[in-house]
Order: C-alpha cells, then sequence, then structure tokens
C-alpha cells in the first residue's frame, strides 16, 4: 500500500512539475549561446563536433499534462535533442483562426526541452506527413476546386502556407540557439522527393521560413536514400536521410557520399516500428533488427532522429491514411517505439539505454528514469441512454448536386446525403463516385448495404421501392491521405450517385445533407432516453472513480465511430482491429463523476465498456480476407505471351527496364522466377513503377492488386499492394510458413491499372533492409486488355 502511495506521489509531483514548468519564464530557462554549424564530415556546435541524438514527440500526440514525463524518458534513454512537427491544420483549423494556446502551446513545450538540459529540432513543414490527417495540411484549403499543394503553381496554397510559417516564427523565432534558446535546426518541407521534384519551390519555402523569423538557424531537409537527388536546395540546406530499422547503414549513406562526400551524416528519421492499419495485423520491428542498424551509426558517427521515441496517440480526428490504396491509420501511434503509448519504458527502450552508454561524452550521464504514471483498471459499465442518429438530424442543407463534405464547411465526421427515389417494380444498382471513406446505404430507414473505400467498392443493389422513398447515404471520413499525390482528398461523396435500372442510368438531383462533425458540443445535444434501437446511434452514460490514473478503454462489443470522455475526443475505433482499446489519459478523468458518450454507427454486441491496465493492439477481426487470392483461384499463363523477360542483378536500389516496344494494357502480371539467394523460394518486392510513353511513372492511385500467388498478411504486414503503396521500407512478401498458398516458385502478382495504359517499361525496388530473402532474380512481364485466365 505504501509502495502504491509513493508511486501516486510521484506521479502527481511530475504532473505539478510539468504544469509549472511550461509556465517558467525566459530568465527562468537555462540559457544556451552559439550555434549548430555544418563542419567537415560532422556537425559542430559551437564550433566542436556534435553527435545529434534525438528523439521524435509530437506534442499534440501527448496531452500536455505528460510533455514533461516523456521528455525526461528521452533524455533517461540517451538522447541530447527533442524533434517535433508542428500540424498546420492544428493550429489554423479555420482560416486565420490561429491557436498556440493549452495543448497547442509549442513554445511551451520547447521551453520545457529545454529546462531539461536538451536541444530541440523543429520541423514546421508546411506539409509533414506523419501519418497525421492530410499530411499536416487544412482541410479548408480543399474548399478551392482546383487546388494544387506543395507547388507554386497555386498562389493561394503559396501565400496560405507562408502565412502560416510566420505564425510559426513568432512563436519559436525566439528560442533559435542564436538567441538563447535550445532550437538548433529547424527543416525545410518533408520528404518532397516522395510528391515532387520543383526546386524552385523548396526554395521558395526556404526564403519563406528565413522571413519568417528564422533567419540565424542551421536548416535541414530529409529524403529517402534513392531520391534525395530528385531536386536541389540552397547549400546552406543541410540534407539528411530517413530509413528504418534493420537497414544497411552503409549501404543507405553510400549514394549521398559519392555526391556529398565532405557533408555531415545523419538519419533524419530512424524508422524504431511502424504505424498500424485498420483491419492489418499490428506492426512491429525486432529489437536486434532496430539496435544493430543504431549501433552501426554510432560506430560511424553519425546522427540521428528516432522516429518515433514515443508516439503517442493520434485522439479524436487526427489519425491519416495512405493511398494507394486506400488504408487508414488506427487511433493508437504506439509505433512499437522504445517508449510505450501510456509512456511505458519497453524492453526496446533500455535496449538503446544500453547501448548509447557506451557512447556517451566525457563528463555526460544518462538521465535518470522517472516514474511511471498510474494505471487504473475500471470495472463494466453499461450504457442505458441512446440517441438515434435519424432521430437526431440537425438541421438540413439543400443541395441540387452531390458535393463533398467540405464545400459544406465540415473538415471531420460523418455527413449524410438524403433524396427520395422513384417507384421502381424491379432491384436497381446505385453507383457512387466517390465515398470517402466508408458508408452505410439506408432506404425508409433500413440498412441495404455498406461501401469500403479499401476495397474500392462503388456500387449497391437495391430492392424495389415505393414513390417517394427515402434514400440515405451515410459517409465516415476515416482520415485524409497523409502521403503522395493523393493528399488532395475530399470527404464524403466527392462527385455524383448514379442509378440504374439496367438499361437507363440517371444522376440523382435534389439533396438534404446533414453534417455530423466531431466536436463534444454538437454530441452532448442530442436527444437521450434510455429506448432501445438499432442503427447509427449515440450511447451515453455516467460513472464515478474514487481515484484517477491512466488507463485502456475496451471497445471489443462495439462497431465502428467515435468516443468522447469528459468532452476529450479520445479518437476512432473499428471493430476489425487490430485495436481494440483506447488509450484514456488518467489526467482527463476526474475524481466524482465522469461521462461517456460514444456514436456507433453500426451498433455494438454489448453496451458496455471497461477500463484495461494493458492494451489491445493486435487483435484482427477481419470483415474479409486479407488475401489477394480466393479460394481454388489459380491465375494461367501458359498460353500468354510475355512482354519482357530478364534478369535483376543482386545489386541494391531501384532497377529500371525498358521494352523494346511498347505495350498497351489494363493488367499488369510480374512473375518471379527466381530469387537471388541459392535455396531461396520466396519473392519479395518494395516498390514496382510502370513507365508511360514519356518514360515517367504513371500514376497508381487507381491501381488494385487482383490476385497474388503467396502473401504474408498474418505473421507480418507484407500483403501484395505494399508494392505500390510508396512506401519503401515495406514490402510484399510470399507467406513465410507452408500453408495453403504456394511456397515455391514462380510468383505472380497481377494488378489491375484502372483503365488500359501506354507502358514503355517499369522499375523494380528490392526490400531496403539487411535481409535479402526473396530479391528477385529472374522474371517475366504480362500486359493484357482482358483479365487473365483464371481470374
Amino acid at each position: 500500500m505504501k509502495r502504491i502511495l509513493l508511486v501516486c506521489l510521484l506521479a502527481y509531483g511530475q504532473l505539478v512539475f510539468a504544469q509549472n514548468a511550461t509556465k517558467q519564464t525566459d530568465d527562468l530557462l537555462p540559457k544556451t549561446s552559439g550555434a549548430l554549424t555544418l563542419g567537415q564530415k560532422e556537425f559542430l556546435l559551437n564550433g566542436k563536433p556534435f553527435l545529434i541524438r534525438a528523439g521524435e514527440l509530437h506534442f499534440p500526440r501527448i496531452p500536455r499534462e505528460y510533455w514533461d514525463h516523456r521528455i525526461k524518458l528521452c533524455k533517461a534513454m540517451g538522447m541530447n535533442t527533442i524533434c517535433i512537427y508542428l500540424f498546420w491544420n492544428f493550429h489554423e483549423q479555420n482560416p486565420d483562426q490561429f491557436d498556440f494556446n493549452g495543448q497547442k502551446d509549442v513554445a511551451a513545450f520547447v521551453k520545457l526541452v529545454q529546462a531539461n538540459g536538451m536541444y530541440c529540432i523543429v520541423r514546421p513543414g508546411p506539409y509533414v506527413c506523419a501519418e497525421w490527417d492530410m499530411g499536416g495540411l487544412p482541410w479548408w484549403l480543399l474548399k478551392k476546386a482546383d487546388l494544387k499543394v506543395r507547388t507554386l503553381d497555386d498562389r493561394y496554397f503559396v501565400e496560405r502556407s507562408a502565412k502560416f510559417l510566420r505564425e510559426v516564427g513568432k512563436q519559436l523565432a525566439p528560442l533559435q540557439i542564436q538567441n538563447g534558446g535550445n532550437i538548433i535546426m529547424v527543416q525545410v518541407e518533408n520528404e518532397y522527393s516522395g510528391f515532387g521534384n520543383s526546386s524552385e519551390y523548396m526554395e521558395a519555402t526556404r526564403k519563406n521560413l528565413r522571413a519568417a523569423g528564422f533567419d540565424k538557424v542551421q536548416l535541414m531537409r530529409c529524403d529517402w536514400s534513392s531520391t534525395f537527388d530528385s531536386y536541389k536546395t540552397d547549400p546552406e540546406v543541410a540534407i539528411t536521410l530517413n530509413f528504418g530499422a534493420g537497414s544497411d547503414v552503409d549501404k543507405q549513406f553510400k549514394r549521398f557520399q559519392d555526391a556529398y562526400p565532405n557533408a555531415p551524416l545523419m538519419c533524419s528519421e530512424y524508422w524504431t516500428g511502424w504505424f498500424d492499419h485498420w483491419g492489418r495485423p499490428h506492426e512491429t520491428r525486432s529489437i536486434s533488427s532496430f539496435i544493430g542498424s543504431l549501433k552501426d551509426m554510432m560506430d560511424r558517427k553519425i546522427s540521428f532522429s528516432l522516429y518515433m521515441a514515443h508516439g503517442g496517440t493520434s485522439f479524436g480526428q487526427w489519425g491519416g491514411a495512405n493511398s494507394p490504396p486506400y488504408s487508414a491509420m488506427v487511433t493508437s501511434y504506439d509505433y512499437n517505439a522504445p517508449i510505450g503509448e501510456q509512456g511505458t519504458t519497453t524492453d526496446k527502450f533500455f535496449a538503446v539505454r544500453d547501448l548509447l552508454k557506451n557512447y556517451l561524452n566525457p563528463g555526460e550521464q544518462l538521465g535518470e528514469i522517472p516514474a511511471p504514471i498510474p494505471l487504473i483498471s475500471i470495472p463494466k459499465i453499461t450504457f442505458e441512454e441512446r440517441a438515434s442518429l435519424f432521430d437526431n438530424l440537425p438541421h438540413g442543407k439543400n443541395s441540387e448536386s452531390i458535393k463533398p463534405m467540405e464545400m459544406f464547411d465540415q473538415g471531420w465526421g460523418r455527413i449524410n446525403y438524403r433524396t427520395k427515389l422513384t417507384e421502381s417494380s424491379i432491384p436497381r444498382k446505385l453507383i457512387i463516385t466517390e465515398a470517402h471513406d466508408w458508408a452505410q446505404v439506408f432506404i425508409d430507414g433500413r440498412l441495404i448495404g455498406k461501401l469500403d473505400r479499401r476495397r474500392a467498392d462503388s456500387i449497391i443493389e437495391i430492392p424495389k421501392t415505393r414513390a417517394n422513398a427515402v434514400l440515405d447515404i451515410l459517409v465516415e471520413a476515416t482520415g485524409r491521405v497523409n502521403f503522395g499525390e493523393a493528399v488532395i482528398d475530399r470527404k464524403g461523396i466527392t462527385e455524383k450517385v448514379e442509378i440504374s435500372d439496367g438499361s437507363t442510368t440517371k444522376e440523382l438531383k435534389d439533396w438534404t445533407v446533414y453534417n455530423f462533425p466531431v466536436e463534444y458540443r454538437f454530441q452532448s445535444n442530442m436527444k437521450f432516453s434510455k429506448q432501445k434501437g438499432n442503427g447509427p446511434a449515440w450511447y451515453r452514460t455516467k460513472f464515478t472513480l474514487d481515484q484517477t490514473g491512466d488507463t485502456y478503454i475496451d471497445l471489443s462489443t462495439w462497431g465502428k465511430g467515435m468516443i468522447w470522455i469528459n468532452g476529450y475526443n479520445i479518437g476512432r475505433f473499428w471493430k476489425i482491429g487490430p485495436q481494440q482499446t483506447l488509450f484514456m489519459p488518467g489526467a482527463w478523468l476526474k475524481k466524482g463523476e465522469n461521462e461517456i458518450i460514444i456514436l456507433d454507427l453500426e451498433g455494438p454486441k454489448e453496451a458496455a465498456i471497461q477500463g484495461l491496465t494493458e492494451p489491445i493492439l493486435d487483435k484482427i477481426k477481419p470483415d474479409a480476407s486479407l488475401l489477394n487470392r480466393r479460394e481454388g483461384q489459380n491465375l494461367v499463363l501458359e498460353n500468354e505471351k510475355p512482354v519482357y523477360e530478364g534478369s535483376f542483378d543482386a545489386a541494391e536500389g531501384w532497377k529500371e527496364v525498358h521494352f523494346t516496344n511498347r505495350a498497351n494494357g489494363r493488367y499488369f502480371c510480374f512473375e518471379a522466377l527466381s530469387a537471388q539467394g541459392t535455396n531461396d523460394n520466396n519473392t519479395s518486392i518494395a516498390e514496382l513503377q510502370l513507365l508511360g510513353k514519356d518514360g515517367k511513372p504513371i500514376s497508381t492511385q487507381k491501381w488494385k492488386v487482383i490476385y497474388a500467388d503467396s502473401e504474408e498478411v498474418t505473421a507480418a504486414n507484407n500483403s501484395a499492394d505494399k508494392v505500390f503503396d510508396n512506401q519503401e521500407s515495406t514490402f510484399w512478401h510470399t507467406q513465410y510458413i507452408g500453408g495453403s498458398q504456394t511456397a515455391k516458385q514462380p510468383h505472380q502478382i497481377v494488378i489491375d491499372l484502372g483503365g488500359a495504359v501506354e507502358i514503355s517499361g517499369f522499375r523494380y525496388l528490392p526490400r531496403s533492409d539487411k535481409s535479402k530473402n526473396g530479391m528477385v532474380k529472374d522474371y517475366r512481364v504480362y500486359l493484357n486488355n482482358s483479365i487473365f485466365k483464371g481470374l
């Protein structure tokens, strides 16, 4: 009992310190001076060699009350620097309404880093990725119909992003190390080569940062080892590379060192783990592979930033998505990082600490590990109050045609489109172009079916209808795309809805639109009662606590929706997993009465929750097969003529193939005949790009895997669609251990390109980690306008 009391007192003391520390004035902060500059093959801090050991933290993903705790954990792990992103859409949720207060007080966070004797690297974007909604870009940009982003071709984007950077400068420019603060570097944009190659845009962004007040600090940029040279930046901008656990460090930096032999080396994002997707296996990265590459960097005196040192939580609506294929991120941003989502010290944490203690400077010591923040369990709580969504419709807006939710001044949440149908004595097809991201179709209040953007669903069959039958299409936004060309990602129904009776197709008009935003105030105004029912609804209850502490809310009996506790939007849940619990910070709970509101679009199996002391992040309940091969399906290529066949060498990096003659087709098949290693029956591919008639990669936005003879989707997330997810560190890998899938070559993947395309060649990228398993040697390529036999 005394030990529990002591832990609680220590935790309370940390919270008080965190609250007081963020209120410190500049006069109370430890002063620094001088500058971080670029030396010969090393960074120089005040003229002396300095190895950056940074840990990435995202202050919006950590309750403010816990900022100090997480910073102290990073210092205890061996970090001397904290790296942070700023999310534009977090600070300017409506045009010209900037907010840097409370949870959004980035200056207070940076000062708290300095109070802990650490430096800071600031990455303000304006684009940041980070698995965050729209990569940090604000939703209201999408109200401009012809919007372009991350380019000088759209004056509106250029002006708005420059204005945001000026506001950031007001907050943080005084904290540059040259001004007595602790900010040693500021990043220009983020992984720009994954989107474009405009040196002019990057130069304009550099100038905007300087004009915003970052006129003294060292600037940097980050890219991948395969693409860092796709554009140029001012020589004053340090170039850094991003790569993941298990990478061959020497090979990652080889091309960079050939181009810049005297530049300092830094891995600006050393990926400690990876992010999770709804409906896919929980991602992990082994300690051995992670520590191995980290030790390699330390032995070579290469600076690094652990991405993430501590991931935290994408509370509320902030989780993003990848595309193609569309796949939304879960609420937890645990990331399999060294510091767990709740601030726990993991085996990976102690592995880093044990490694870095051997590389400290003379007189330098590891920070003390702060006491853990208490965890509590909460007994089962049953919900008795319910408010049907269709009985609580807000004021509707009339619209002749379908429009996305942004055009109705809505940023996030759910939107319902309603119209009336004509009488029909036969079933018809409803064609929706496009539903972003998950939709339920109702006729006269009865659920007819669902559409899921992950599967590119667009057509649903509806039964015969009476005259003036009410059609409702309820659409949930599950996260805007945060990476690549699909980042312009409007929500709701983005184009049109048509109805077809088989002979005629007609676009539906005259809609009434109902908006369901994510703010707590909106949810709290529902009319709750104890009446039971089915369908989309809010559920509300209250519970009492004798003591507070962190907990994990178990939502495994619920369907799909969002949860608010004491007014805080805790995030999205979805029964398909892998995440079944949501982290609830004890700092947001209260002794005495607490309130929970849950919006569930599908309805729970049991309207009850409980608070656990351990998270459930790895339990999948798939709503469809994760495999891209139906039972009994076998591709037949014996009568097909390949458009190209050849062999790859064993070297790493992109390999480019040009056909003798261009080929045209919709269905692309890559067949791996052998691997580089002897007795290696596997196939692995990190990325495939098809080259158009101009020799440049064609868009992958309409691609869909329709067949893969084998893929690993249980032991790891190595599904076939990884070959075009624009992530070089993820890859398709055939099934690791036996099973019903074939385990021997040849291995094939077939991609529907979404339409006929003229192809002049292709590019192939092998996996980038130290393992060579499955790297392709001999191969054939096929292209057809008709689907291959057997599919």
